[in-house]
């Protein structure tokens, strides 16, 4: 590295790794994003970046817009466990507690802890969330609600409206699962109860609502929005990318052109700026699943995201920080491909292998084996795989699968890709492994602040760190959240 000012580069160092943060400056106005890969690893990054370069045609090394913004890594354990879950580490990263796998919003003794969602309202920021899995799941929730299990799914849909000691939390909020938020006498709907959330919160005019890909592109782009806002594009999950019929399922880009532009129109009068939280959601479901033609294009389709913020960032007239931070690794992700040509079974395959089980599921004539077979090997196979040199024993491994007491292809079908581009996975599940951290400011006082080694982010920290740095450069109290929120409804008991 070539050193043009030797004095210059003494003092900023010095800066970085200083015990010693700046003072907090409560009262500038500042934007704070946080991305979360969930599920990315190190290994799925390499993993998304050589099949970019070779998809490309690009000369390596060829990197990702997340690359050059490596500055730290997390360690995920969580209070029950080496291998946390997606709700343990969100509230880590949201609340700045450890506490057990399944965990929405409190400690290990079941009890409330404020989160950063919560802190940043208070202190008069206008909040948004993003994401691309059911806006009630894991890591959408921690930032807003607080549950004893994950699997609360109908209460924390009940918090996210506004039934809240605080009232409604964020401000914006875009994704799927519609499911919660009907009754399961509805059409796609699954609530326990007779509620019917979309109905109550249109009538009594507490939220405007888009609901499909026409009333999304009614916002225009951000520039016809009415906060708050609730858009909720899928019943659960929003499909993979690899999947998505983009006619109908905005994607995670289009998303967060919407709220970046809503959040600066809403605050451009404000003292106080915007949180938005944007995850990226699918990358885990992907690592689940082992299915590597879908993970390295909701990998690519993130790393995008993050460019996108990237620009908007550097264009703003306001402080901006931006963090990418994973929750955890899935699947535990080795790559062995040597040569470019390794990579053309994931470049081929136009279907993930959750969309190939859904259409093998419904195949009506499952038990007239001629047929299935030449389902399997026309439809599935080389169609939805494009795979062309399968043997007899993968077609019978396939079809043997209907046999299961629970038949999913999922994993038989992904591996057929993976196996052929020389991708390993060690896992079906999360992995201990620490994860990457990524940050850019536009500013150099926020740079200053999340280069710190010890107060911010630079370096090994625990992931309970990060919403105890955004205590340091917004000034909340979080314990003093804690008791504000003590009387929410946490349990269904």
């Amino acid at each position: 590295m070539k050193i043009s000012n030797f004095a210059t580069y003494i003092a900023t160092l010095s800066m970085f790794f200083t015990a010693n943060a700046a003072p907090v400056e409560p009262n500038k106005k500042q934007n704070i994003i946080l991305m979360v890969s969930d599920g990315m690893g190190v290994a799925t990054l390499d993993l998304a970046r050589q099949y970019n370069a070779v998809v490309n045609g690009l000369e390596l090394p060829s990197l990702l817009n997340l690359d050059d913004y490596l500055i730290g890594s997390l360690r995920t354990r969580s209070n029950s466990s080496f291998i946390t879950d997606s709700a343990a580490a969100g509230t880590a990263l949201a609340c700045g507690k450890k506490s057990y796998n399944k965990a929405i919003g409190v400690d290990p003794d079941r009890n409330p802890i404020g989160n950063v969602g919560e802190a940043l309202k208070i202190e008069g920021y206008t909040v948004g969330i993003v994401v691309t899995t059911k806006i009630t799941d894991a890591t959408p929730g921690v930032f807003y609600a607080h549950s004893d299990s994950r699997s609360y799914e109908d209460l924390i849909a009940e918090q996210l409206v506004g039934e809240h000691p605080l009232g409604r939390i964020p401000d914006l909020v875009m994704g799927g699962g519609r499911t919660y938020f009907y009754p399961n006498t509805s059409e796609g709907g699954s609530r326990a109860d007779s509620r019917n959330l979309i109905e109550e919160i249109q009538n009594n005019g507490t939220w405007s609502y888009a609901g499909n890909r026409q009333e999304f592109d009614e916002l225009d782009g951000g520039n016809n929005v009415t906060l708050p806002l609730l858009g909720l594009f899928a019943d659960k999950d929003i499909p993979y990318k690899i999947d998505r019929n983009e006619s109908v399922y905005p994607s995670l880009n289009e998303q967060v052109q919407v709220a970046l532009t809503a959040l600066t129109e809403a605050t451009k009068d404000s003292e106080k700026g915007f949180f938005l939280m944007i995850e990226g959601s699918r990358i885990d479901h992907a690592g689940h699943a082992n299915d590597a033609a879908a993970s390295v294009r909701e990998t690519i389709e993130y790393d995008s995201a993050w460019k996108e913020v990237l620009d908007f960032a550097d264009a703003s007239e306001v402080e901006t920080l931006v963090v990418s931070i994973s929750d955890h690794e899935t699947g535990g992700i080795s790559l062995n491909a040597e040569k470019a040509e390794d990579y053309q079974p994931l470049i081929n395959a136009t279907h993930s292998g959750e969309y190939l089980s859904k259409e093998i599921n419904n195949f009506s004539d499952i038990d007239d084996d001629a047929l299935f077979t030449k389902f399997i090997k026309s439809e599935i196979i080389e169609k939805g795989l494009g795979i062309y040199n399968y043997t007899n024993e993968e077609i019978e491994r396939v079809k043997n699968t209907k046999n299961n007491e629970e038949p999913e292809y999922t994993e038989v079908l992904a591996n057929l890709t993976s196996s052929r581009a020389k991708i390993r996975f060690s896992s079906y599940e999360h992995t201990a492994v620490d994860v990457g951290v990524y940050a850019h400011s536009n500013s150099d006082r926020l740079q200053y602040k999340v280069l710190d080694r010890i107060n911010g982010l630079a370096g090994a920290h625990e992931n309970t760190d990060y919403p105890k740095f955004l205590q340091g450069i917004v000034g909340f109290d979080m314990d003093d959240v804690t008791e504000l929120i003590q009387d929410i409804q946490h349990t269904l008991d």
